[in-house]
């Protein structure tokens, strides 16, 4: 006769659960205990665990959470307030070049009064910081950079009359464990595996100015709570922040948008801003466009994200093969991070490989090396100018394809384009990084609610304008062409279809640009997070 028996435990509204549950031959029972949140069964179990702070029975701040959390759930039942937000400031981003690390970067205000700061957008890291009376941080005066038009700002928790410091009994504040007094403001850190590279400072919770022009709420404007780093000392890339690049990437700060419940997007849907989803969209001429709260159209392709040791900590997805003009190449499946805060793209060093194998047999170019680019796949231009590139996509394991608009970097000299790189490299690890030259042409949406990656051939429109953006290329092509499903052996001689490589135009293209992104990028792959806020272990390969 089986017998068994199993106890475990489940939240319901705000209460929780104790179920026991036992089988005796064919019969089975179930018996329950509901105890409230705040209860001494349900302390001693959070205490021991995260080190929380609890509230005392009755008290004031017992009352307030109760309150909170009844203004949320009534906030989830009405559903989002907004269909869009941005940035008060506008949705468009914008890169600024070798001095901001080729990253994508946009202005946000905070506070009351507002100030404005130009912060890098960051998929893989869920902090938003900002500098915060500085003691060593990167400079903020536009002269010292050749793309700013006005100073950079710092932020001062005096100057708003809406800041306040989150304390160290804030459920938020991970270490606050470690505060000598739970009103104190909360400390946190993020250190990097790179040797003394980190961030830390105390969490500051205040406002941050959004719009919207939708056809729901025409040119509103929303007033969102968030959480972020007052970052009183910086030493990003290194404690001693030296040369041009080290001293420029992400000076004014850095908006994270990863699955964090600390990161924005986080913030935006629990409060019921929005819902738990935004979109990126790179265009060809590095401009940009954000949204929160945009799940994409009805006909864009999707990609689950996959779980790391149980936990969506980041936006990890699953390539099943990659195809380089008509051949999709055995054994190139692997994990890869979609990382906004990466400027190229990471592969599996395997994959790369076989990868720049394939596409080095396809190229009709000749090989050759530039100084001061990473990249081991280059090759001369002709007089004619730039050979006709073959094709790279990825395949998904939903078989969802895409196909990368562009793959290679153009080296320019004075007298125009001198030749061009593969632009990618081996990451040095098991996963790989999809980074922003990979994602431009496309609308990305990153579905937090559904935890899926949409993507749809994009021209970066406002949409607030149109509502939606094109979905096909301008010749009416689709874009979910998939190259020949065959399988390359090293001898064969298969030419594959190709596509024109993007070619900036003269005026925008720099003369003998160098590329220094990759001093910092190899040492930042999989920082340990050790912040007080909600974090967990990450992988992250922000490009600082």
């Amino acid at each position: 006769m089986a017998i068994w028996k199993v106890s475990f435990a489940a939240v319901v509204v705000g209460l929780t659960m104790v179920v026991e549950c036992g089988v005796v031959a064919a019969d089975m029972f179930y018996s329950s205990k509901l105890v409230h949140r705040f209860s001494d069964e349900v302390k001693k179990l959070r205490v021991s665990r995260n080190g929380e702070v609890w509230p005392q029975h009755r008290s004031l701040e017992y009352y307030g959470r109760l309150m909170s959390s009844d203004l949320q759930r009534q906030k989830m039942k009405l559903g989002p307030q907004f269909q869009l937000l941005f940035p008060s400031e506008g949705s468009k981003t914008m890169p600024l070049g070798n001095d901001f690390g080729w990253l994508h970067y946009i202005y946000i205000d905070i506070g009351t009064p507002t100030v404005s700061f130009l912060v890098a957008l960051d998929a893989g890291s869920d902090l938003l910081w900002v500098p915060c009376e500085c003691v060593q941080c990167a400079p903020l005066s536009a002269s010292y950079y050749s793309s700013l038009d006005k100073d950079l700002n710092e932020y001062n928790p005096s100057g708003s009359s809406t800041s306040k410091f989150l304390s160290c009994s804030h459920q938020l504040c991970e270490l606050g464990s470690n505060c000598k007094n739970p009103k104190q403001p909360c400390p946190y850190t993020v250190n990097y595996v790179s040797d003394d590279t980190s961030t830390s400072g105390v969490l500051v919770e205040d406002i941050l100015h959004l719009a919207s022009g939708s056809r729901m709420t025409a040119n509103s404007s929303a007033r969102a709570p968030v959480i972020f780093g007052c970052v009183p000392l910086s030493n990003l890339c290194g404690s001693k922040q030296t040369g041009g690049y080290l001293n420029g990437v992400a000076p004014d700060g850095l908006l994270g948008l990863g699955p964090g419940e600390i990161s924005v997007p986080s913030r935006l849907a629990k409060a019921g801003f929005v819902r738990n989803c935004f979109s990126l969209c790179f265009k060809e001429d590095d401009s940009g466009r954000i949204f929160f709260g945009d799940q994409g159209p009805a006909t864009q392709q999707i990609t689950s994200f996959l779980p790391s040791d149980g936990q969506f900590v980041t936006y990890l997805v699953g390539v099943e093969s990659c195809c380089v003009g008509s051949s999709c190449i055995e054994q190139t499946n692997f994990k890869a991070i979609v990382d906004s805060g990466t400027s190229f793209t990471f592969l599996p060093d395997q994959i790369y490989d076989r990868v720049v194998k394939e596409f080095d047999r396809e190229v009709n170019a000749t090989k050759a090396s530039f100084e001061g680019y990473p990249w081991q796949y280059c090759y001369k231009s002709s007089s004619e100018g730039l050979p006709k590139i073959p094709s790279f996509t990825l395949k998904f394991m939903t078989n969802s394809t895409f196909i990368v608009q562009d793959p290679v970097f153009v080296i320019y000299g004075s007298q125009g384009a001198v030749g061009f790189c593969l632009a990618v490299e081996p990451s040095g690890i098991d996963i790989g990084t999809i980074g922003q030259n990979f994602m431009t042409g496309y609308r990305m949406v990153f579905d937090r609610e559904n935890l899926k990656l949409g993507w749809s051939l994009s021209d970066c429109q406002d949409l607030t304008d149109s509502n939606k953006l094109p979905m096909t290329p301008a010749n009416g092509s689709s874009p979910n062409s998939l190259p020949t499903e065959q399988q390359n052996s090293p001898n064969s001689s298969g030419v594959a279809p190709a596509v024109a490589g993007r070619t900036p135009s003269k005026s925008a293209a720099p003369t003998n640009r160098r590329i220094s992104f990759k001093l910092c990028l190899t040492k930042l792959l999989f920082p340990l997070l050790l912040v007080s806020s909600n974090f967990r272990q990450s992988m992250h390969t922000l490009t600082l």
